[in-house]
């Protein structure tokens, strides 16, 4: 199971540090190697969030997922994503870009430091949409409770997480952005900056998350259906129509995820450049992170892992809150990429330990030696 699912991440890892070597030396190695653990970690939360969307999916999604949401994960965000940004905030083509990045690595890694407020801003509140929508839920399993519980009281008014989303991006406008760090340690007022973008990653989320809801919700009815519109389809001599209303729903579901994804990568595509300047190192060694990540997702969902360890989409949406936290206050102050990525982990190893707890708790109460087969999800 293990080399079934990490195999071509295996694969593509040793092909790619091979060519690293050869091409860049021991330096270029050790670059590639490390920003490959750099995107690992930086991104281990969001593996977990993608688990518990991807559950819902069939098989097919799930290989859609991992072949063309792969080629959009990798040549997308970690090489025409940095490009894209560069073009769009110095008003170069896309062509000079790519040559600023080849032949003046210095002053493309200055065009993208002068564009990570926009960045933070509409990843930032993109991130915190998903943690406030999740912690405001009502749910079964509570991992902190304290916490939990009265925010999932406060989550019945309606819009809430819009309302805090909102004050929040007022407040970094306001006090953050006014006094946003670019290259040489110099500050310059991106208040507006910052505002358009956060709104812009507002709205991001809730069409995309609002269409993808929408058809998860018509997905179940869907499902209560297909018995019998199959059964009519069979007498009628066609092919039934559930399958497709399935696909439709994956279909917004699997767009959710790029997103999601995209959201993600800002803070690694940010961090890469404390590391590196070569375009071409940076691509390839986020590309390889980015394959564990999608492996890491799929092997979460065969192996049942977030139904057995209950806390687990629990620590990994804390993550989430945080980093979207700590990409806001980066506009002002840069934060070193190994905070960014330990809090993360931390979490969300905080949470399945949490979880092996409460599952040998269950096991000494029913006396049983494994974790329980049937505990509850905390999904999304």
């Amino acid at each position: 199971m293990l080399l079934k699912t990490f195999g071509w991440s295996f694969g593509i890892t040793i092909v790619g540090l091979a060519a690293a070597l050869l091409l860049w030396g021991w330096q270029g190695f050790a670059v590639v190697a490390i920003l490959t653990i750099l995107e690992i970690s930086l991104s281990f939360d969001n593996a977990v969030v993608n688990a518990g969307v991807l559950k819902r999916m069939n098989e097919f999604w799930q290989k859609i997922f991992l072949t063309i949401g792969i080629l959009i994960a990798v040549f997308g965000m970690r090489l025409v994503f940095p490009v894209a940004i560069v073009s769009l905030t110095a008003r170069v083509g896309p062509i000079e870009a790519v040559r600023l990045a080849l032949d003046d690595p210095d002053k493309y890694s200055q065009m993208v430091t002068d564009a990570h407020p926009a960045i933070a801003a509409f990843g930032g509140m993109f991130l915190l949409m998903i943690f406030l929508e999740f912690i405001f839920e009502e749910r079964e399993n509570k991992w902190l409770g304290w916490i939990e519980r009265p925010l999932s009281k406060l989550g019945r008014i309606d819009a809430v997480s819009v309302g805090i989303s909102l004050v929040v991006l007022l407040l970094t406008a306001s006090f953050v952005a006014n006094h946003a760090h670019q290259h040489g340690d110099t500050h310059v007022d991106k208040a507006e900056t910052v505002l358009l973008a956060g709104v812009a990653g507002l709205i991001t989320y809730l069409v995309v998350g609002g269409l993808s809801g929408y058809f998860e919700d018509r997905l179940e009815d869907d499902e209560e259906r297909a018995d019998e519109a199959e059964e009519a389809a069979r007498r009628a001599g066609k092919a039934p129509t559930a399958v497709g209303l399935a696909g439709r729903a994956a279909f917004f579901l699997f767009l959710y995820l790029e997103v999601l994804d995209a959201s993600f990568s800002f803070d690694g595509v940010i961090g890469a450049f404390a590391v590196t300047n070569e375009i071409f190192e940076m691509a390839l060694g986020l590309g390889i992170g980015a394959l564990y990540v999608r492996s890491l997702t799929i092997y979460l969902v065969r192996q049942g892992t977030l139904d057995d360890y209950r806390y687990l989409e629990h620590g990994a949406h804390y993550a989430i809150g945080a980093l979207a936290v700590m990409l806001l206050i980066s506009i002002r102050w840069p934060l070193p990429e190994v905070v960014t990525g330990t809090v993360g982990v931390v979490l969300i190893a905080l949470a399945f330990w949490s979880s092996v707890r409460a599952n040998r708790i269950d096991a000494a109460r029913e006396g049983s030696d494994g974790p329980p087969k049937t505990s509850v999800s905390a999904g999304a």
